[in-house]
């Protein structure tokens, strides 16, 4: 039986909050691992390195997760991510334990296709979840999937998507996340109104980390940020002719160029942590290593979004006099390489 959850609107942005209020007041999720292994093969995917992920996330246990989950008061949510969680078979079992564990906010991210099988996903439902964020990237099954590179998976992932949007009724969540490329940038709009039409409550334009894939075939898939933010601000200026609230939300992207645009749609994703069994990054001092011991016997390390932000996320002496210096993120190193310090004007 589908139990009605909390309701997730504090993750949604405020008309009357700033984008920097929001970044400020964010608070963090906890991601855990569920393997290496995704039945996708998207061109864009920032998890190259396979056998590294594969490594680190099979070292996921049920011991891991429980110890996880006795720290959830300190998170506002539990999502089950990495690879793709359907393809492990502990997911089930994994989201039980939430809910036993109190958390109030279970999800998972994933792309979907697993949903389309309604005794599959009612399964989750009823042991716990209560929000999804399925990965969808196109509006058509030629565009998605010549991004995915795997044939016939557009209408499994609309299939997951409209079997959860039959479900919201008992007060599950449903949010979509699009990773913008060169591709599917033209067609914004487009993507959010047949998302919409689906039940989707949230939409999710993703700009590319370069790292992995993304920094991998870079040239041919990623727009500028400038251009990514001409596009938007057409999408919404014609989109709020349509309707009086636009729930799409543009994340990932340096906050001057977004100037003009609508701080309800646009800013950065949430700050989460994650547990690994070493920092196989090297992202962490020694004297951090020593701080962020975690696990029933001191075996796992906590890792932060942030700790990726500063090791490759970069800013210059003139964004110190930026209004939105305290909240802007910075560029990634990879992309700055290629396309320099040109675009990027401060705000004052």
């Amino acid at each position: 039986m589908l139990e009605q959850p909390p309701t997730g609107d504090q993750q949604r942005p405020l008309a009357d909050e700033t984008v920097a209020e929001r970044i400020a007041s964010r608070a963090a999720r906890v991601h855990i691992l569920t393997g290496a292994v995704c039945n996708n093969n998207c061109v864009f995917c920032m998890e190259e390195d396979r056998e590294q992920r594969y490594v680190t996330n099979s070292q996921t246990t049920d011991e891991t997760v429980k110890w996880i989950l006795s720290q959830h008061e300190q998170f506002e949510e539990v999502c089950f991510t990495s690879g793709e969680p359907t393809t492990n078979p502990r997911l089930h079992h994994w989201v039980k334990m939430a809910k036993a564990a109190g958390a109030r906010c279970i999800s998972m991210m994933t792309n979907g296709r697993a949903l389309s099988h309604e005794k599959y996903a009612k399964r989750l439902m009823a042991l716990g979840m209560n929000r999804f964020y399925i990965s969808i990237h196109g509006h058509t099954k030629k565009l998605h999937e010549g991004l995915t590179r795997t044939p016939d998976c557009f209408e499994q992932t609309v299939g997951g998507l409209d079997t959860i949007a039959r479900f919201k009724r008992f007060g599950i969540e449903l949010h979509t996340s699009t990773v913008i490329t060169k591709r599917n940038l033209p067609h914004m709009g487009e993507i959010y109104r047949f998302l919409r039409s689906h039940g989707v409550d949230q939409v999710v334009f993703n700009v590319m980390q370069a790292n992995g894939r993304a920094d991998t075939y870079f040239d041919l898939i990623f727009p500028t940020y400038t251009e990514i933010a001409a596009v938007a601000r057409s999408f919404l200026d014609e989109q709020y002719q349509r309707e009086q609230q636009v729930n799409a939300v543009l994340v990932d992207i340096p906050l001057c160029t977004t100037e003009g645009m609508p701080d309800i749609n646009r800013g950065y994703v949430e700050a989460y942590v994650h547990y690994e069994h070493e920092d196989t990054h090297g992202l962490l001092t020694e004297e951090m290593l020593g701080e962020r011991v975690g696990g029933q016997d001191g075996e796992l390390v906590q890792i932060r979004r942030s700790d990726l932000d500063v090791n490759a996320r970069h800013k210059r002496a003139e964004c110190q006099t930026c209004k939105y210096e305290s909240a802007c993120e910075g560029v990634w190193g990879n992309y700055l390489r290629r396309r320099g310090w040109d675009e990027f004007v401060p705000v004052v």
